[in-house]
């Protein structure tokens, strides 16, 4: 436990220190960074072997992340997602001598949760004049899924009875699910009240009470798709025979082990920012 604490303070301390360089090719870099690695698990996890898809890996991730944001190139990641998925099939095509097509299918689907979820920061980043404004949902997204986590293993611990889902993860629990989505809602009203009381509504015409009530079924779902998101990453590994997706982060694991949860919280708060700003 002590060593997964220092681990979060510390990651919790270059999360901060990278958001300091949020609107600077910095962050991009370092979305692209994490991006790839976690790419390099999912394909480890497979035991998928082929050097060269990696040639057409690093260089789409990072047209992706570092020319991809802008209005005139945004299409550049439908094109570069697209361009993803037909590389692996050419790859499949020509490198694969013992074809599973579980695990080609598998990684196909989990590139594209992934490379989905990382650029939608960069997408807030783009629709929002003020940077401290998609700073604000970046972490709403954040703090719905590892709030929730945080939430639901104490909650858990202390009032687990049934099991949730058993085959994928036997220690998660229905009571622990329900504590990890009711802190999600208070974690997200405790980031709205602490950001706005320091630079501003996000969006005047939205902030106020009725924000605070939209932040309820908002947190809710944000927190249903973390334990989702977890149980998905959860049950590749079952799959593939593995305990963690690598070793970065000691006492976590790797990348993805750290954002299984937030692989789709963080998108659909993109999504709900969207709507809920008009941008």
């Amino acid at each position: 436990m002590k060593t997964r604490v220092v681990t979060s303070v510390v990651g919790l301390g270059v999360l901060a220190l990278v958001l300091c360089f949020f609107d600077t090719l910095v962050f991009n870099a370092a979305l692209a960074a994490v991006a790839l690695i976690a790419l390099h698990e999912i394909y480890s996890a497979f035991s998928l072997k082929c050097p060269a898809v990696y040639a057409g890996l690093v260089p789409i991730t990072l047209l992706i992340f570092l020319y991809g944001e802008n209005a005139v190139h945004r299409h550049l990641f439908w094109a570069a997602l697209y361009a993803t998925v037909l590389f692996l099939a050419a790859c499949t095509v020509l490198f694969f001598h013992a074809l599973d097509y579980a695990k080609l299918a598998g990684t196909a689907v989990f590139f594209a949760v992934v490379l989905a979820c990382f650029y939608s920061m960069l997408h807030l980043r783009a629709c929002f004049p003020r940077p401290s404004d998609a700073v604000y949902f970046i972490l709403l997204g954040l703090g719905f899924a590892w709030g929730g986590d945080t939430c639901a293993y104490f909650a858990g611990r202390a009032f687990g009875r049934h099991k949730l889902a058993p085959v994928v993860s036997p220690h998660k629990t229905v009571e622990g699910a329900a504590g990890g989505i009711l802190g999600s809602i208070l974690v997200g009203m405790a980031i709205t009240a602490v950001y706005t009381a320091f630079f501003g509504a996000p969006d005047s015409s939205v902030i106020g009470a009725k924000y605070y009530l939209l932040l309820v079924p908002v947190g809710a779902v944000g927190s249903m798709l973390g334990i989702l998101g977890d149980l998905f990453a959860s049950a590749v590994k079952r799959q593939c025979g593995i305990k963690d997706y690598g070793t970065i982060f000691p006492g976590h694991g790797g990348i993805l082990d750290r954002f299984d949860s937030v692989l789709l919280t963080v998108p659909f708060v993109a999504l709900c920012a969207g709507f809920l700003t008009g941008v």
